[in-house]
């Protein structure tokens, strides 16, 4: 059975915002002295994800 993958769409700024908390999570992390391995994938999927350009259509719900 295949997993199951889920796609978010962020513009600049939102995307600079989530690495931005990211980092400061896995900052205090640190200094808790607890593992970041899960933050670290997060983060490094987030960082380097390519950026793609779509167009969203609405439609009026009557």
């Amino acid at each position: 059975m295949r997993e199951t993958k889920y796609h978010i769409a962020l513009n600049r700024d939102e995307r600079r915002i989530v690495i931005d908390s990211l980092n400061r999570v896995r900052n205090k992390l640190i200094a808790a002295g607890r593992y970041t391995d899960a933050v670290d994938d997060i983060l490094l999927k987030i960082a380097n994800a390519p950026i793609k350009k779509f167009k969203v259509k609405y439609e009026e719900v009557q």
